[in-house]
């Protein structure tokens, strides 16, 4: 596995994992309302995609908007989005984009993930860098596109800014009008399982699948 130590990882957590909550019916947000801290055998899911991201990238910083305190025990540089959190991840590009330019400025891109997705693949820097051709590239995997799991240049720090500022807060449509390059990444083999390597634990459904193949 290769370092990018150009690269900043970006794990998006602005999301109150609503769904999860209201499939749950409960009053626990630790259990519930943050995703990132459920527990998937032993480990919260945010524990499995930072070990995942780590040896990837030169740092990792989170993107969560409410009381940074609830994730001081994972260590991480915690920032909130500037503005209006009802932007969606783009506003936490804006933001991770802005603390590169401020604290590392050798970082040429960032590479975002959601909180959701535990299997990342170990080769995502490298792929999405390789596919990139030094402009954006996004995630795909059995045909379905993740524009949330991509590589963004600081360059395009202003054009996040102003699509924002046009209410334009869609990554989908922002990957498209920059010509994002669509990168495919295979199934993944973990114990007897086939996974996709952007599984989504979106659901209490979806949590107990996750549990189940890394169980097994």
């Amino acid at each position: 596995m290769h370092q990018r130590s150009d690269i900043l990882g970006v794990i998006l957590a602005g999301g109150a994992g609503r769904r999860m909550f209201a499939a749950q019916g409960g009053d626990n947000l630790r259990e519930y309302g943050d995703k990132g801290l459920i527990d998937l055998n032993g480990r919260p899911m945010l524990a499995h995609i930072i070990e995942r991201l780590t040896p990837q990238v030169g740092e990792i910083i989170l993107n969560a908007n409410g009381d940074p305190c609830r994730f001081d025990e994972f260590g991480l540089p915690t920032i909130a989005d500037k503005d209006d959190s009802r932007a969606g991840p783009l506003a936490g590009f804006a933001a991770a984009m802005a603390w590169a330019k401020q604290n590392r400025p050798d970082i040429r891109a960032i590479l975002t993930v959601s909180i959701d997705a535990p299997f990342l693949p170990s080769d995502l820097a490298a792929r999405l860098s390789h596919g990139s051709q030094n402009g954006p590239a996004i995630a795909t995997s059995n045909g379905q596109r993740h524009p949330t799991i991509g590589l963004w240049p600081i360059s395009l720090e202003s054009a996040v800014l102003d699509a924002l500022a046009n209410g334009h807060h869609r990554v989908e449509n922002f990957a498209q009008h920059h010509q994002a390059v669509a990168v495919s990444f295979p199934f993944s083999e973990i114990g007897k399982h086939r996974v996709d390597p952007f599984f989504n634990a979106n659901t209490p459904e979806d949590v107990a699948a996750a549990r189940a193949i890394l169980a097994g």
